[in-house]
Order: C-alpha cells, then structure tokens, then sequence
C-alpha cells in the first residue's frame, strides 16, 4: 500500500442527499469566503478517523446529523502548493438545524440538474455525476477484527476469556464513534470475551443487543471447519445493517463468502490489522462499494 505523501491535506465529506417526489434532492453549501458553492466537508483534525470527520464536517455545516452510505470516489488535487485529498460518501439525514456561520453562511436542497448547474467546481460536478446513477439507498455490513488484547502466549486461562487490553479498550471507544457514523446495526459478535468487549461500547451507544455466535469464533469446530463465511452469508441475505466482530484468522473467509454471493471479486487480501473494518455496502443482493478502515 502506497504511503501518502508527508505534506497531504486530507479532508471528508459526503453529498448528503433527500428524497422528493421528483427525485432525490441534495444540499449544496455557500462558503462567502470563496464565494463557491460546493458539498460539505473540511479538513480532517490530529488524529481523527476520516469517517468521523466526514460526518462532523457535515454536521457543522448544514446542522444535519448524516448517516453515511456508499463510499464515492476521493477527488484529489492541489491546495495553496500541497496536495489534497478529500474522501467522500453519499448520506441521508434529517432536516437539521441549519445556523449561518462565517465558513457557511448558506445552504441550498437542490434536483440534481440545479445542483450541477450551481457548483462551483468541476470535480464536485463529477462527483454528482458520479452519485446519480445510485443505488442512492445501500445496506451496510461491517466485518470488524478485534482490538488489542495482549499477547496470548503470556495468557495461561481458557483463551476464550482472554480480554482486552488497556489499548485495545481505548480503540474499542474510538470505534463506537466511528462505526456510529453508518448509523444502528444488529451486532454479532465471536463468543470470546475480547470480541464481546470490542463491541460493548457501540452497542452501549446504539442500543443494540450484542449476539454471541460460535460461528465467528475461533477455537471452535465450526470455525475450523470455515463456517463463518457460511454464516455470514446467511446474514448478508437479510438485508439489515449488520456489524460482526471476529478474528483476524477468519476475516479473509468471510469477506471472500460475501463477494461471491454479492458477485463481486474478492480482494487479492481481505486481512484486517486489529480494530481494523471491512463495510460492505449491498443493494438489491449486489456489492455496491467495499471500503476498509484501520484506526
């Protein structure tokens, strides 16, 4: 994976969009510094995740809290002799509480043709371009690798006990915020307890009931046997947003089984470093984008 370069602005963002009786509406913002018109976003802070920043930077913008959907494509180019890079996502939310500030002092809902005719920028113009076709309404499925729990050689008890560790509770923290921003999904989680507590912050934060599955968990029959692709699969037929917790040992087979009932092609390397996510975003049985994070 190609390092970025040391000089790189990033930032994040999202076309947040509404649907109307014509066709899906999205908000464009007013920025009287620039005098533009473009997609919410802002640059990314010390050491926060681009997702979180992607809704925060909307939020601050329009007063909608976003809920993001499929990943669209990051548009890169030159800002003040450095290069930038802002990532996006199509999102939906409520109507919010818009409040005029000195980044944004407007914001417009718009049909698409008038949104295109009001950008500001050719690259925001492709991006819309590229968000039209849909599906506008995608399903996420996130595949997560526990966090950090120390090294399992220097613990003697039954390893499915074996928990997190101070780091590993920090990051699964971090992870609530971040995975929050797909918004509330049923969670599934391996029966060790270091996947369990991975999670418990999330579903603490999103109401949701943890659900233990021997399927995903490793030192078991099932899981030798590669029933944790099988088991996800039967979710991915759901069509509910999902987020399961597994082991790094298992990733692989799972993200592998889901592209190819999806019918997409798997990645030449699906393994995830600890605390880091798969989100898989389906419409109508097909993959509509995959995108993978580490915290």
């Amino acid at each position: 994976m190609a390092l970025d370069p040391p000089d790189l602005i990033r930032a994040a963002g999202a076309i947040l969009w509404r649907p109307s009786t014509d066709g899906p509406e999205v908000v464009l913002v007013h920025r009287p510094k620039y005098d533009d018109w473009s997609f919410p976003k802002g640059k990314t802070k010390n050491g926060e995740h681009t997702l979180r920043a992607a809704v925060r930077e909307v939020w601050e913008e329009t007063g909608v809290w976003p809920v993001l959907g499929r990943r669209l494509s990051s548009r890169e180019y030159e800002k003040e002799r450095r290069p930038k890079r802002v990532d996006y996502w199509a999102a939906t939310g409520n109507d919010g509480d818009f409040r005029p500030s000195e980044e944004v002092d407007r914001i417009e809902w718009l049909p698409l043709p008038e949104a295109e005719e009001r950008l500001s920028y050719e690259h925001d113009a492709d991006l819309l371009r590229e968000f039209a076709p849909g599906p506008n309404h995608t399903t996420p499925y996130i595949v997560l690798r526990h966090t950090s729990a120390g090294d399992k050689h220097d613990w003697q008890d039954d390893d499915l006990l074996r928990p997190l560790d101070s780091r590993g509770r920090a990051e699964a923290v971090a992870l609530a915020e971040t995975l929050a921003g797909f918004g509330a999904a049923r969670v599934f989680s391996s029966a060790t307890a270091r996947c369990m507590e991975t999670v418990l912050p999330y579903a603490a934060r999103m109401g949701a009931e943890i659900r233990t599955d021997w399927a995903f968990s490793m030192g078991t029959p099932m899981a030798a046997s590669k029933e944790a692709g099988g088991r996800f699969a039967q979710l991915l037929a759901d069509g509910v947003p999902t987020l399961v917790c597994t082991h790094g040992e298992l990733v692989p087979d799972v993200i592998e089984r889901a592209c190819e009932v999806l019918g997409a092609e798997a990645p030449e390397d699906a393994r995830l470093p600890k605390g880091g996510f798969w989100v898989l975003h389906t419409a109508g049985g097909s993959l509509v984008s995959a995108e993978r994070h580490h915290l």
